[in-house]
C-alpha cells in the first residue's frame, strides 16, 4: 500500500503516466531515459532486503533527484513510509539507552551498594525495635523466612525470575546448606534479642576466624601465615569489647558464636553444592527449606508463651496494625538485603565486595549506637575498632590470594 501511494504521488509531480507494469520494467525505463528533467532511482532493491516492516517486504522506495529544479544542488528528498521512520527512531533511542548504561556502569554498581547498606541498616534497626516489645526471636526468624518465601513464590509466578527446576540430587546437596543457614539465622536473632545490635555484630566479626579454622583443619586447605596474623587483631578486638560491654550476657554471646560456626559450615557445604543454577533461584530454594527447619523449634520453644500472652502483650503495646506491619517489613528487608548482597557480589571483584562487607558492618554498628542510644565504654569502642580493622585486613589479603590463584589457573 505504501509503495502504491508513493508511485502515484511521483506520477502526479513529474507527469508520469499510470504505472501498471512491474517495478522492474519501470526501473529499466527510467534508467535508460536521459531526456526527462527528472530521474527516478530505486533505493534498496528487493534483493537487498532493505525495506522490511512488520515481517513483510515492501517495494523499493523512490528517491526524487531534484537537481534539475534546484540548479544542480545536492539536496535530495527521500520518501519513506512512516513505519520505517518510526522503526529507525526506535532503534536510535534503544542504542542511546544501552550506551548510557555502558558508559556509566559505576552508577548501577553504586546503586547496588547503596541499597545493600540501606536495607541492611533498616533491617537491623527495625528488627531490634520489634524485640524491644516482642522478645520472641524463634518466631520472628520464621517470619523473616516466611515473608521471603512468599516473595519468591510471587516472583516465580510472574516469571521474574523464571523458576529453575530442581531434582532430588540437587535437593540433597542443598538441604545441609539450608539447615546451617536456618541455625545461623535463628541464633543470630537470639543474640540480637539478648544484647545490643552493635555487640552482636562485633562478635560476628569473628566469622572469618572460624572460616579459616574450618578450611585448615576440616577441609585440609593450607592457610597462609599472613591470613592467620591478620586474624589476631580480630580476636583481640572482640575480647576487649566483650570484657567491658554493658549489655553483655552469656546467651547473647554464645548465640552469636554458634551463628558464626553455623555460617562457617554453610560456606563449606555451599562449596560442595556448586550448581549451574543462578544465585536468585538457589537462595529461594534455601529459604524454603530453611523455613521448614525453623518452624518446629519455634513451636516447641515459644509456641505456648505466644498463645498465652506473647501476641496479646505485643498488640496491647503497639496495636494490631503496627505489629503486623513491622513483622511484614522486617521480613521484606531481610530477604531483599540478602538478595542485594548476592547481586552486588556478581557485579564487582571479590576484593571490592570484601571491603564493602566490612564497611557495611561499620555502618550497622554506628547507626545502631546512634538510633538506640547504646552507651559503650571506651575499651569496647577501641576493641570494636580493632576487630573491624582486622576483618578488613583479612578480607583484603584473602581476596588478593584468591585473585592470584585465578590468574595462575588462567596462565
Amino acid at each position: 500500500m505504501e509503495s502504491r501511494v508513493l508511485l502515484r504521488a511521483t506520477a502526479n509531480v513529474v507527469g508520469i503516466p499510470k504505472l501498471r507494469r512491474p517495478i522492474g520494467a519501470i526501473h529499466r525505463q527510467f534508467s535508460t531515459a536521459s531526456s526527462s528533467p527528472f530521474s527516478v532511482k530505486p533505493i534498496g532493491g528487493i534483493g537487498e532486503g532493505a525495506n522490511l516492516i512488520s515481517g513483510r517486504q515492501l517495494r523499493p522506495i523512490l528517491l526524487l533527484d531534484s537537481s534539475a529544479i534546484n540548479g544542480g544542488g545536492e539536496k535530495r528528498e527521500i520518501l519513506k513510509p512512516v513505519k520505517a521512520a518510526a522503526a529507525e527512531g526506535g532503534d536510535t533511542a534503544g542504542e542511546g539507552k544501552v550506551g548510557f548504561l555502558a558508559k556509566y556502569p559505576w552508577l548501577v554498581t553504586g546503586f547496588f551498594f547503596f541499597m545493600w547498606y540501606f536495607l541492611n541498616v533498616i533491617f537491623n534497626i527495625l528488627n531490634k525495635k520489634i524485640y524491644n516489645y516482642f522478645p520472641y526471636p524463634y518466631f520472628v526468624s520464621v517470619i523473616h523466612l516466611f515473608v521471603g518465601v512468599v516473595y519468591c513464590l510471587i516472583s516465580w509466578s510472574v516469571g521474574l525470575p523464571k523458576r529453575a527446576p530442581i531434582d532430588s540430587n540437587l535437593l540433597k546437596v542443598l538441604i545441609p546448606v539450608a539447615v546451617c543457614h536456618a541455625l545461623g539465622h535463628v541464633t543470630s536473632n537470639v543474640s540480637f534479642a539478648a544484647v545490643a545490635v552493635s555487640f552482636t555484630h562485633t562478635i560476628k566479626a569473628l566469622e572469618p576466624f572460624f572460616n579459616a579454622a574450618a578450611s585448615q583443619f576440616i577441609m585440609g586447605q593450607s592457610i597462609p601465615i599472613t591470613l592467620w596474623l591478620s586474624l589476631a587483631p580480630v580476636v583481640l578486638g572482640v575480647a576487649m569489647a566483650s570484657l567491658t560491654e554493658l549489655s553483655f550476657n552469656w546467651l547473647g554471646f554464645i548465640s552469636a558464636m554458634i551463628s558464626n560456626i553455623s555460617f562457617t559450615y554453610r560456606s563449606i557445604f555451599s562449596k560442595k553444592a556448586m550448581t549451574d543454577m543462578d544465585s536468585t533461584n538457589v537462595y529461594a530454594y534455601i529459604s524454603i527449606i530453611a523455613l521448614f527447619v525453623c518452624i518446629p523449634p519455634a513451636i516447641i520453644v515459644e509456641g505456648p508463651k505466644l498463645l498465652n500472652h506473647g501476641f496479646a502483650d505485643a498488640i496491647a503495646k503497639v496495636g494490631m496494625t503496627k505489629f503486623i506491619s513491622d513483622l511484614f517489613w522486617v521480613g521484606m528487608f531481610y530477604h531483599l538485603y540478602n538478595q542485594l548482597a548476592t547481586n552486588t557480589l556478581e557485579r564487582v571483584a571479590p576484593l571490592t565486595h570484601a571491603v564493602g562487607n566490612v564497611l557495611k558492618r561499620v555502618f550497622v554498628i554506628g547507626f545502631s549506637i546512634v538510633i538506640f542510644g547504646n552507651k559503650i565504654s571506651t575499651q569496647t569502642g577501641i576493641g570494636t575498632g580493632i576487630a573491624i580493622a582486622g576483618v578488613a585486613m583479612y578480607s583484603i589479603i584473602k581476596a588478593k590470594i584468591e585473585e592470584e590463584k585465578r590468574q595462575g589457573k588462567k596462565a
